[in-house]
């Protein structure tokens, strides 16, 4: 209705502004930290996160970039740089540096908790460490906060913060790349970042900012945007037009106004408790985890041991395809089931699920 409306009523191209784009800017940096209070409309969160590597370029006056082992971040040229699981022809570019990717049920160092976050944090500081040595520099660590490509590890609020005194210390910019995990999707908050409390110097937003319709953003600091605007020109044809502004602020309103964020708790907690009793009947689920409505089982062949079940893993989620449930699989080793619903999904659809995954448990068999 939204589209429709504003469709029929005007469309142009961002080099004139608009009131709807103004408002809806308004109402969604609302939903963040104060000092969070500029923004970029683009098309993609692709687009977006190439806009937040640049803006720790102009801030920093340097190149160099740390992320995850495990991590996606979109396809634009430099992003795709990014993705160790799918690297490009040549290799990723120097100015890269890669970290083991956190993980609840094995932690870096072997001990979870306050141990984990400083073996993280210690991790980063030698890839930054490495980038001045190299004559490139440190610009910043980009993370999705729910590290949901990793697996979505189960991680404390507070954990990160090593690391954020650490990419502070070397004068680096923290990136929160919340496409996976935000606009109220965990339940406990409307940002992934959020749910760990800390705050970032950069927000990427994409997929879910508009419900299909294709609309990403960048949010971040007025001092952070005027270094950008300074060090780099730029124009996007179509991101932030009037009708994706309206597409965006009927999205957000709909999750504010019909309560959404505390749904996908209700449901996701549901959710969470069901497959933890599926866990006491079936040994391959070795460990579940999520919040809100992102939520899934890492599965293992032997639970003393955490082997992997990636081929058993696989072919379940064929097997819940077949049976008309659409469920992914991700994590380190891509032995993670993903379950990542639509935020109206329902008790009754949790229900349906884990039914339907009970008995495709039962009968596939495990030999892989």
């Amino acid at each position: 209705e939204a589209i429709c409306k504003q469709a029929a009523t005007l469309n142009t191209h961002t080099r004139y502004l608009h009131e709807t784009l103004l408002d809806y800017i308004e109402m969604l940096t609302a939903t963040f930290d104060a000092s969070l209070s500029n923004a970029i409309l683009t098309c993609t969160g692709s687009e977006a996160n190439d806009i937040a590597l640049r803006i720790g370029q102009s801030v920093t006056g340097k190149t160099g970039v740390v992320a995850s082992d495990h991590t996606y971040h979109g396809n634009t040229m430099s992003v795709s740089q990014l993705s160790r699981t799918n690297p490009p022809p040549g290799g990723n570019w120097p100015n890269y540096r890669f970290v083991p990717a956190p993980d609840s049920y094995r932690p870096l160092g072997g001990v979870p908790g306050e141990a984990h976050a400083k073996a993280f944090a210690s991790a980063v500081q030698e890839k930054i460490d490495e980038l001045e040595e190299a004559g490139c520099g440190f610009s910043s660590l980009i993370v999705c906060p729910y590290f949901a490509n990793e697996g979505f590890p189960d991680l404390p609020k507070g954990w990160l913060d090593p690391t954020v005194n650490v990419v502070r210390r070397a004068g680096g910019i923290i990136i929160a790349d919340e496409v996976q995990p935000g606009f109220g999707r965990v339940g406990v908050s409307m940002w992934g970042h959020q749910k760990l409390g800390f705050v970032p110097d950069v927000v990427t937003l994409g997929k879910p900012m508009a419900n299909g319709h294709p609309v990403g953003g960048v949010v971040t600091t007025p001092e952070n945007m005027k270094a950008f605007r300074s060090g780099f020109r730029y124009f996007n044809t179509f991101g932030g037009n009037p009708v994706s502004a309206a597409a965006a602020m009927a999205t957000l309103q709909v999750i504010q106004e019909e309560g959404l964020l505390a749904h996908a708790r209700d449901v996701g907690q549901y959710a969470l408790d069901g497959l933890r009793r599926l866990s006491n009947k079936h040994v391959v689920i070795g460990d579940v985890r999520g919040s809100g409505l992102f939520f899934g089982a890492e599965l293992v062949l032997d639970r003393e041991k955490k082997t992997p079940a990636t081929a058993y893993t696989k072919k379940l989620v064929n097997a819940m395809r077949e049976r008309g449930i659409l469920l992914s699989l991700l994590g380190i080793n891509y032995n993670t089931l993903k379950i990542r619903p639509p935020m109206p999904f329902s008790r009754e659809n949790v229900d349906h699920l884990l039914e339907t995954l009970d008995d495709v448990l039962q009968k596939t068999p495990w030999a892989a």
